[in-house]
């Protein structure tokens, strides 16, 4: 029997605050800051051809997505305002970055960190702390 995913049933980005807010037919629901699925993105240029080859991401704070484009019947590409746009997150990436937005926001704290970079304060932080 093959194993059921997630599908999104809703997808709303606001602008304004730079949060993409998803909703999923099991019920779960996200709030991503556009700057978290900026920096990451399943593209080449941010996660690199292998292990090890990940890029950190410096200086998003600000970014937003123009646009989110339908692929076929399984994911979407999102436009970021800063040119980038060759990301194509499956129902699958956006369900495991809302479900492990905590982790993974932490993990990406601590590696600016240990590169040296000092990162704005933003609006949506208490959000991506929360549970």
């Amino acid at each position: 029997m093959a194993e059921s995913r997630p599908k999104p049933t809703d997808i709303r980005l606001h602008q304004q605050s730079r949060v993409l807010e998803t909703a999923f037919d099991d019920g779960a629901r996200f709030k991503l800051p556009c700057e978290y699925l900026r920096v990451y993105s399943p593209s080449a240029e941010v996660r690199g051809h292998g292990p090890g080859q990940e890029v950190l991401q410096m200086g998003k704070e600000k970014v937003n997505i123009v646009a989110i484009e339908p692929v076929g019947s399984y994911a979407v590409m999102l436009r970021f305002d800063d040119g980038h746009d060759t990301g194509i997150y499956s129902w699958e990436t956006l369900y495991e970055l809302g479900a492990k937005r905590k982790e993974y926001w932490e993990a990406y704290l601590r590696r600016l960190k240990d590169a040296g970079h000092e990162r704005n304060p933003q609006p949506y932080d208490d959000l991506m702390r929360g549970d």
